[in-house]
């Protein structure tokens, strides 16, 4: 009798000590799957979306545009299933993370280049120049790289006054521009005479023009739709969806360049490749992924959606993204070859 109570005793506090402590473990790995779950289910929507070519309503918009980083709450959510023993979240984590990799792919084919003789070389340059804050940092690019067609959003009043300095409106006589203050100003400056076109509606100024290049006309198109602000997704998505008619409505030779305010993972903006079988030239010259916005952003951070787009009749020889004082947008400097 003696020696079972002492053994009951000696057993007690063991089992005081070591039960809470199975039980605490249980509660962190519950907390660790809830966790888990949480981070898959939010990116799996936008997967989801990615996938089901929508771009759906905010926030899925604005994840969208930074669908590469996405991978990293994939990879926490996989790391707190892990240690929580979460086998379903495993197997949930690898296929989000296989999904993601598939998606962050170059969109489209490029093609190949085309098949007539080169007619003329084209280098264009389109920048946001960010309520014309960046207009002197535009020039100094403008004269040190000398493009022949020149994109500019963002450009008011202030802006336009710098653009007739002597000296530019020499190199370029040929100008088409929706004159408006702050955001809503754009300008194309053109080497090539430029013939009116009509502009695509918005609320921003995108305005547009036929270039004549050694006889070829090209019709030139700046795009600067509305950002996919959280009250302004539907604008974003119906001046998206203009551009791809302007895209859908052109023959022959076409540059679409400017700040499309959405990336190759909206369907918004796929649909304006689609539509008028235009190519992202970053795309083709391997500069897919190359961030442009925003300019501070360090290193990789950042997400492209200032783009040169161009019918199948040009082939694309180089891009460069440019570091511009004073805007939040990285310039795009793209050499094109027309072909006959």
């Amino acid at each position: 009798m003696d020696q079972g109570q002492s053994h009951i005793t000696d057993e007690a506090p063991d089992a005081a000590r070591y039960a809470p402590r199975g039980a605490g473990r249980r509660r962190v790995g519950r907390a660790g799957a809830w966790a888990a779950a949480l981070l898959l289910a939010g990116v799996s929507v936008v997967v989801g979306c990615r996938a089901a070519d929508r771009d759906a309503v905010t926030p899925v918009p604005q994840l969208l545009a930074f669908l590469p980083w996405l991978t990293v709450p994939t990879a926490a959510a996989l790391l707190l299933a892990l240690f929580s023993r979460w086998r379903t979240g495993l197997v949930w984590g690898v296929a989000v993370l296989g999904a993601l990799a598939w998606y962050l792919q170059p969109y489209g084919e490029d093609g190949g280049e085309p098949d007539g003789a080169p007619v003329s070389g084209i280098r264009v340059l389109a920048s946001n120049v960010q309520f014309s804050r960046g207009t002197n940092a535009l020039i100094d690019t403008v004269t040190r790289h000398r493009p022949d067609i020149v994109f500019v959003e963002e450009c008011g009043r202030p802006c336009r006054d710098a653009l007739d300095r002597e000296s530019l409106r020499t190199r370029y006589p040929y100008r088409r521009a929706v004159a408006a203050d702050g955001s809503a100003g754009s300008t194309i400056l053109s080497t090539f005479p430029l013939k009116a076109a009509p502009t695509v509606a918005g609320t921003m100024g995108m305005p547009a023009a036929t270039a004549d290049v050694r006889g070829h006309p090209v019709r030139l198109q700046l795009a600067h739709p509305m950002p996919p602000l959280a009250d302004q997704v539907g604008v974003w998505r119906t001046e998206l969806g203009r551009l791809a008619d302007a895209a859908r409505g052109t023959r022959g030779s076409q540059i679409m360049a400017g700040d499309f305010n959405a990336t190759q993972d909206h369907a918004a903006f796929r649909r304006i490749l689609d539509a008028g079988a235009l190519r992202d030239a970053a795309r083709r010259t391997g500069h897919a992924r190359t961030p442009s916005w925003p300019a501070t952003a360090p290193g990789p951070l950042g997400t492209q959606i200032d783009h040169v787009l161009a019918t199948p009749d040009f082939s694309a020889d180089k891009s460069r993204f440019l570091d511009l004082a004073d805007t939040d947008h990285r310039a795009l400097l793209v050499d094109l070859t027309l072909h006959g």
